[in-house]
């Protein structure tokens, strides 16, 4: 089927800071033509679960405009550019937000946030060995920080507290990984 859908036509309808709005003109395998929305992230994020020494996980609480309410979230990020490593760009959140730095970040998970209409795509590291430092928040990023055990957080997934895609699957793709070690 993927062969007999097309594209014919994309229009930009904004542009934004981080994100470019289309629409887009889609053949459908009957010939008939529709509209179909796209959301073209420009950069690309990273997220990084920070374990503490004692194994708990560190997690930002910050206000999220699109569900206009607090969520409990794992650090991520755009990057800076298309070239950076999205490795560079875990561990500079990490510390942004957090105000802790580690020098052992490992890669658990790629993930591609929202597939029916937008492409973003997310890498996930988990950072161990964290030294604190201090926090490098943007000008508009108010975030809380709250320590958690794994099993507690996956509770509040079970629960709805905690929603944030990118932090359901690092969390839960985070577990597996700790039952298959050990």
């Amino acid at each position: 089927m993927e062969n007999q859908i097309k594209r014919v036509n994309r229009t930009l309808k904004y542009s934004g800071t981080i994100v470019d709005f289309y629409s887009d003109t889609m053949e459908m395998p009957d010939g008939k033509q529709v509209e179909w929305d796209l959301i073209h992230h420009r950069k690309g994020a990273a997220a990084v679960i920070p374990v503490l020494g004692d194994g708990k996980i560190l997690m930002v609480r910050q206000f999220r405009n699109a569900l206009d309410r607090m969520t409990l979230e794992i650090p991520a990020g755009a990057r800076d550019t298309t070239e950076e490593e999205t490795i560079v760009c875990a561990a500079r959140e990490l510390e942004e937000e957090t105000g802790y730095r580690s020098d052992e970040l490992e890669y658990l998970i790629s993930l591609k946030t929202t597939v029916a209409y937008c492409d973003e795509f997310i890498d996930v590291y988990v950072a161990k060995n964290l030294v604190h430092t201090h926090q490098h928040l943007d000008p508009d990023e108010f975030v809380e920080l709250e320590v958690f055990e794994l099993d507690t957080l996956c509770e509040l997934i079970y629960d709805g507290t905690i929603q944030d895609a990118k932090t359901v699957a690092a969390l839960m793709a985070y577990k597996n990984r700790l039952s298959q070690i050990g």
